[in-house]
């Protein structure tokens, strides 16, 4: 069958949204010891979806991070790769230090938050998505996707967390406003106070409006417009 009627390499040819949803759901994840993998993942707090064992030299176990949409598989003859070879696996928070500090109340070791070193691709630290090196701390300036920590599962597959509060434009559908969960939605409640803070302290008066000020700060924010001041 011919590919020259599914394909172009015309690049004034602008392929129209695509219409029919396409949800990502599920990420596998290869492992060695599948009961192990599975004691590592209920620890993180992950929601155990499913266990089946056939009994016939295949099992299939499915956890779903809070708030994800997305869910990871391993078991026994699932994948053929090699166990631990999944890297950058990312979990979007929107609190990098109550995420941490979580991880760690549940004894999983797990790296000190950090940042780029401001377009450094090289070095020796392990990789991530902005390169090689490694900067202690959260991004000096507060930015999305800037601030990161990382942690392994006992066969060294690798996840990150990295903090967004606030989407690039045409990231998400500017006419919904979500949440994944309370959690996400206390911390954009936080977000929104402070800013107000400052928004009344420059009109040197109490604005008695402040829960639509607050609404429109946190739909602007989670869609990416120009915030208000």
């Amino acid at each position: 069958m011919s590919t020259a009627a599914v394909r172009s390499n015309d690049p004034n040819d602008q392929a129209s949204p695509a219409k029919v949803d396409m949800k990502f759901e599920i990420v596998v994840i290869p492992v060695s010891d599948v009961d192990r993998a599975k004691e590592f993942y209920a620890r993180l707090g992950w929601r155990l979806d499913a266990d089946y064992d056939s009994g016939k030299d295949f099992r299939v176990i499915q956890f779903t991070p809070p708030g994800s949409g997305c869910s990871i598989i391993f078991g026994k003859n699932v994948t053929p790769a090699a166990p631990g070879s999944s890297q950058g696996l990312y979990l979007i928070v929107s609190d990098i230090e109550a995420a941490r500090a979580e991880l760690v109340r549940h004894g999983v070791e797990i790296s000190e938050v950090f940042h780029d070193a401001a377009g450094v691709y090289t070095g020796t630290d392990e990789p991530y998505l902005f390169g090689r090196n490694r900067v202690s701390g959260a991004d000096p300036e507060h930015r999305s996707y800037r601030s990161f920590a990382s942690f392994h599962d006992p066969d060294g597959n690798g996840w990150l967390f990295q903090q967004i509060t606030t989407r690039l434009p045409g990231r998400i559908d500017s006419a919904t406003t979500t949440f994944a969960s309370a959690e996400d939605l206390a911390s954009a409640f936080r977000r929104a106070a402070a800013a107000h803070g400052q928004h009344e302290a420059r009109t040197g008066q109490a604005d008695p409006n402040w829960p639509d000020w607050y609404a429109e700060y946190m739909v602007r924010e989670q869609s990416g417009e120009e915030l208000p001041q």
